[in-house]
């Protein structure tokens, strides 16, 4: 398929990148900072540019089969309205020129799936620490859901580097199984990958732990 990936320079995008090359999809990476890549491949193509740019955003989503986000924040800990207004660019073109499939990386802090993460990260950490970055999270889940477009909104713990296990649960009703849980961003990448052609989180949105 032909894929888009914006954020595509970030650590989960990279691997995102790394593992839908793989698997031979044709990948264009939308990226600020293309250096940070670092991803050579005679199906990837690399768009420069930047998310809160409307009119690249436009032109980067045409001619494409899905789109996927891995956009993370500028700044920790900070309040990104740029990434939000972003995400609102990418969901208007794609609603005007297709493609109609969206899988976005959130995090599962958000307020409707805070408990799964358990009383430390969820009871205490998310909502003092994180709480700038959730409330983005959650600004930039809204446009999504209220889009017409056909997603799947991703909610995994803290993400870690490493090899793909393959081992990690996916639902509404799973419970983180340790006090601080994380996964690793290849089986993020796999589990997003594999959303392409499973209907069964379209226009809903999936915790993943391990």
């Amino acid at each position: 398929m032909k894929l888009l990936i914006f954020g595509a320079s970030g650590a989960t995008g990279r691997v995102l990148v790394s593992a839908a090359l793989a698997k031979g999809h044709a990948v264009t990476a939308f990226a600020r900072t293309p250096s940070k890549l670092a991803v050579s491949h005679e199906n990837l193509r690399v768009i420069v540019g930047d998310v809160a740019d409307h009119q690249a955003v436009t032109h980067a989503v045409s001619g494409h089969e899905a789109v996927f986000s891995c956009l993370g924040v500028g700044v920790p800990l900070k309040h990104d309205p740029a990434v939000v207004a972003g995400i609102g660019f990418i969901v208007d073109a794609m609603q005007r020129t297709g493609p109609a499939r969206l899988i976005y990386l959130s995090f599962l802090g958000v307020r409707d799936s805070r408990r799964q993460l358990g009383p430390l990260l969820g009871g205490v950490l998310v909502p003092l620490v994180l709480r700038n970055e959730v409330a983005d999270h959650e600004a930039k889940e809204k446009l999504i859901v209220q889009s017409s477009l056909d997603w799947t909104i991703v909610r995994p713990p803290k993400l870690t580097n490493g090899a793909a296990t393959g081992e990690f649960r996916h639902g509404n009703d799973i419970r983180a199984a340790s006090l601080l849980p994380t996964l690793t961003r290849a089986d993020v990448a796999a589990f997003m990958l594999g959303q392409l052609d499973d209907t069964t989180y379209s226009r809903r949105a999936v915790a993943i732990l391990r």
